[in-house]
């Protein structure tokens, strides 16, 4: 059975990309979900001057928790066309513990919006960014118009968008068993 590590990059208490990321992980088979809140890993915010101090016990949670995932399954806010700063300053810190942050982990890096882009300025930056962090991106895929496209019972109502996620995992599945 494998370990898959899932969150939306947001802090916000009614992220639709947490409730996206979620639904997309819930997609494959004979796996063990958990699904992380970043309001769990609420740090300072970073700085060399902070960093004197220590790293906070949240970045080396967040790190270990990387560390256990067989699979990553992100759903990324976009804030302003890039990264949340919850997302952000989470990534700052734990990459001070190693630049490798997510450990060569296979990644499914997702995104959501209310509108018709879907996050894809954002996720277009994570794909570049996150082999950087030590990230294997195995796929990407954005939801356009969240709210028209997606149903927090019955998960993606627009029938190509969800043929199009379930070709995505059922390949990463295939790769990856």
């Amino acid at each position: 059975m494998k370990k898959i590590i899932v969150f939306g990059a947001s802090s916000s208490s009614t992220s639709i990309n947490k409730q996206f990321a979620t639904y997309a992980a819930s997609l494959f088979t004979n796996s063990n979900i958990e699904i992380l809140d970043l309001n769990d890993y609420e740090m300072p915010l970073f700085s060399v001057d902070k960093e004197k101090n220590g790293i906070p016990k949240e970045a080396h949670n967040f790190y270990a928790k990387m560390g256990e995932a067989d699979l990553l399954v992100i759903s990324f806010a976009e804030h302003n066309g890039n990264f949340s700063t919850a997302f952000k300053n989470l990534l700052d810190w734990a990459s001070r513990i190693n630049a490798k942050t997510f450990q060569n982990k296979p990644a499914l890096l997702l995104a959501t919006s209310p509108g018709a882009r879907g996050g894809s300025s954002v996720l277009e930056i994570a794909t570049k960014r996150f082999p950087f962090q030590g990230g294997i991106v195995l796929n990407s895929f954005s939801l356009p118009s969240f709210y028209e496209n997606f149903d927090i019972e019955k998960g993606i109502t627009n029938e190509e968008l969800k043929k199009q996620l379930l070709e995505i995992v059922n390949s990463i599945e295939i790769t990856n068993d």
